[in-house]
């Protein structure tokens, strides 16, 4: 997911990858909280120094595989203009075949599911770090779940301040945070370094051949260590693929598996499972900092996943798929840097909710990687289709290497399937509400776009009716926003028609939202005279970019059209959804969801960035 933005053309690579550290390997950098303890508990919560071995080599393989292979070496390169996420993949799908139906559904579910991970996400981190205070202060045990509902508030309720004060500092704390992790690891395995031979990948494999149902039920666990990993893809428009690929080799990879070949040392030397495996690396002197480097560190991967939920919003708002909400830009240093209040305190809602009814990480890890698994299969379809038409790969080649890929992920959501009614379910509703919705507003913007159609009349007959009919002109200029890109929009008419009256210079402006991420100045817009001062005006946008109307009207002028930009007019529609009485509309109730989506919407004068004394709000009503 898209989280904080940073200039990659001012920042040096090395000042690139130390940001990478703090935003993108947040959630899969703190999952040796609670993985390996996760694991041993569903394999029964005892391990013999040989399933010890199994564990932690499925583990260390499947960071290998799915993060390494699948992800930095192929899916980071199936980028839409140097932009990454299954969004922005949807739309690198869309450029080659507009209409495309089963990829947007594709692309929707998987946005849906990874906002189910996203109020997940902070619960299970947070509440993994403060438990060490189980073994650190043992009488902090019942303040556990209050402390950590205190952090996730504070959390949440900062987000409006934004995070560029104290984003510069994410960096080097997670640096710190891979090294101890690291340097704890190595500890472990230098006690029992027989430990090492959980790189053989036989030892997984001979974990999952003879252990049955349980070895298939531990894989649940083992793919907690890599949820995070779709936020290497995620944020690549951010900083660059080679940053990312160097943090990962350079550090995280490194860092991962010394700590969880460590924590099987630990295992396999006979140390207590009762409690946070992750934790009893560290000498007793030093646990007490570690809990809160390991707090911090949890929260800066929340704040990560937070700010990629509000990126992922716009990018999903600008395509079209998702109601316009209003979105707060919290720092002039980057174009990321942006706070939703709506997704905010809704996220705060169900994750402060999902904490409260588990009460601790073991049980919510329950819950957790289902939604995860299950974006990362719907990638891999998505990769598929990249491989035969963007990268031209043929057919066997393109089954062979996304079709393992795929076998994998199967094998992963199927075993965290077993979840759902342990807690999976709440992940996967909140996604399929999410779906609904964006859905829903999907197809009720296409109809409400068919239906504005249909009131357009031809140019030539609307140019007629003005010379034949007494329509006062005055000075200035109006800009009529509207849907329409052919013929006279309604909104032009409807004024016309009941005002007898029309500005001197007219623009009918439609804006386009294109399937790349951004658009060069010089493909802005286009301009078409259709009769003297009378233009039409199509601008176009990418989906990370932000509608700047006044800015865009400057360009025309420049451009060569005669506009009086210091007497100027809005006219903005205003839709009210009426019942399609044909009976060939939505069904009733997307129509009243749509309708209701529509109401709540944020004003487009706002996101079109229209001095709001100009706007005039030009109502009508629509059968959909």
């Amino acid at each position: 997911m898209p989280k904080l933005t940073v200039d990659k053309k001012t920042l040096p690579h090395a000042g690139l990858t130390l940001a990478a550290l703090g935003i993108v390997f947040g959630d899969i950098g703190t999952s040796p909280l609670y993985t390996l303890k996760t694991v041993l508990d569903l394999a029964g919560g005892k391990a013999t120094p040989e399933a010890a071995l199994g564990l932690v080599s499925l583990i260390i393989w499947t960071l290998l595989i799915t993060v390494s292979l699948k992800y930095v070496t192929f899916v980071m390169r199936a980028d839409n203009n140097g932009e990454g996420g299954i969004m922005a993949l949807m739309s690198l799908l869309r450029q080659h075949k507009h209409h495309r139906p089963v990829i947007i559904a594709l692309g929707l579910f998987g946005a849906a599911l990874i906002y189910g991970d996203g109020a997940i996400t902070p619960a299970i981190s947070v509440l993994s770090a403060i438990e060490g205070l189980k073994i650190a202060a043992p009488a902090m045990t019942p303040y556990v779940l209050l402390i950590s509902i205190a952090i996730l508030l504070t959390l949440f309720a900062f987000q409006s301040q934004g995070t560029a004060r104290i984003g510069g500092v994410f960096g080097p704390v997670m640096t710190v945070w891979f090294l101890v992790i690291g340097i704890l690891g190595l500890w472990g395995i230098v006690q029992h370094p027989a430990v090492l031979a959980a790189f053989n990948p036989w030892c997984g494999f001979h974990y999952l051949l003879t252990n049955g149902a349980k070895g298939f039920l531990v894989l649940g666990g083992v793919f907690l260590a890599v949820t995070g990993a779709e936020a290497l893809f995620a944020d690549m428009g951010h900083f660059g693929a080679s940053p990312i690929r160097l943090a990962w080799y350079g550090l995280v990879l490194p860092s991962l598996i010394l700590n969880y070949t460590g924590q099987a040392a630990l295992l396999m030397s006979g140390g207590p499972v009762s409690d946070n495996i992750f934790y009893q690396l560290c000498p007793a002197p030093l646990l007490l900092p570690l809990i809160i480097l390991a707090t911090v560190a949890t929260v800066i991967a929340s704040q990560s996943i937070i700010t990629g939920a509000y990126s992922m919003t716009r990018q999903a708002i600008q395509l079209g798929q998702c109601p316009r909400l209003k979105i707060t830009q919290t720092s002039s240093e980057g174009y990321g840097q942006i706070y939703i209040g709506a997704v905010n305190w809704i996220l705060m809602i169900v994750t402060i909710g999902i904490t409260c009814f588990f009460g601790s990480s073991d049980r919510l890890a329950a819950a957790y990687g289902i939604a995860v698994s299950l974006t990362m299969l719907l990638t891999t379809a998505l990769l598929f289709v990249v491989s035969r038409e963007v990268w031209k790969w043929n057919l066997l080649v393109s089954l062979a290497v996304t079709g393992t890929f795929f076998c994998i992920d199967a094998a992963f959501f199927s075993a965290n399937s077993l979840k759902i009614l342990d807690g999976g379910w709440v992940p996967l509703v909140l996604a399929i509400v999410i779906y609904t919705i964006m859905l829903t507003w999907r197809r009720g913007y296409v109809a409400l776009t068919k239906g504005i159609y249909s009131l357009a009349v031809p140019v030539n007959d609307f140019i007629t009716y003005l010379k034949t009919t007494a329509v006062h002109r005055i000075s200035g200029t109006a800009v009529f926003i509207t849907k329409t890109t052919e013929k006279t929009p309604p909104i032009i008419v409807w004024q016309v028609t009941f005002n007898k009256v029309l500005h001197e210079h007219v623009i009918a402006l439609a804006v386009v939202t294109t399937q790349t991420p951004w658009v060069e100045e010089d493909k802005r817009f286009t301009v078409e005279c259709l009769a003297p001062n009378f233009w039409r005006v199509i601008g176009f946008y990418g989906f990370m970019e932000k509608p700047d109307i006044p800015l865009l009207l400057e360009q025309i002028k420049k451009h060569g059209c005669n506009l009086d930009l210091s007497d100027i007019v809005y006219y903005v529609p205003h839709e009210t959804i009426l019942h399609c009485t044909q009976g060939t509309g939505l069904p009733l109730w997307q129509e009243k969801i749509f309708a209701f989506l529509l109401r709540n919407s944020a004003q487009i004068d706002e996101y079109l960035n229209l001095p709001r004394k100009s706007v005039i709000e030009v109502g009508r009503q629509i059968e959909i």
